[in-house]
């Protein structure tokens, strides 16, 4: 797959990684360029509160109001991912990227940019590969590379994310989801 075709979609991990922050995790791709890819972990909600590290964006926040880790690169500093409804002109302090998808100055004033929201996540950190990493990554069969829905970055459900993701897909890709946590146990 061309480095182009991964933005916008999201990468599903398979049971092949078995560890770390990427264990079962579900990938929304930012950016996929000859100069690399960045993209945040949608699933791993972290025991931080928004309020102590951007006061006024908590109560913005999609449901779980939380952090999360968005990758292992550059764990302090933040991301604010958020859905903009409609087309441009953006709200001050947005940067959209594909669709709906945009990313938030967090130094913009909540009140200025919040109204214009349909969804906001905060993230610590973000995933990123240098130059023919991911697609190595995707050949190697590290992910699966599926199609992202609009809520999937703003679910209430971040734990249930990967089995719902791969849930939503064709057969053989679907019967992933039921795949044990643990192997060895079954």
């Amino acid at each position: 797959m061309s480095a182009s075709h991964t933005t916008g979609k999201l990468l599903v991990a398979t049971p092949q990684i078995e560890e770390g922050v990427f264990r079962r995790s579900v990938v929304l791709v930012l950016h996929h360029g000859d100069d690399g890819a960045q993209g945040l972990v949608l699933n791993r909600p972290i025991e931080a509160g928004i309020e102590a590290v951007l006061p006024g964006w908590e109560e913005h926040a999609s449901r779980p109001a939380t952090m999360f880790q968005g990758g292992p690169v550059q764990l302090d500093s933040a991301l604010g991912l958020v859905a903009v409804p409609g087309d441009p002109p953006d709200p001050t302090g947005v940067r959209r990227l594909f669709g709906g998808v945009a990313l938030v100055d967090l130094d913009t004033p909540p009140v200025l940019v919040a109204p214009e929201l349909s969804g906001l996540r905060i993230f610590a950190g973000y995933a990123g590969w240098s130059p023919g990493q991911l697609e190595e990554e995707i050949a190697t069969g590290s992910w699966f590379v599926v199609e992202g829905e609009s809520h999937d970055a703003f679910t209430d459900h971040p734990h249930d994310l990967w089995q719902q993701v791969l849930r939503r897909q064709r057969d053989p890709l679907r019967w992933m989801a039921w795949f044990p946590p643990d192997p060895s146990l079954n």
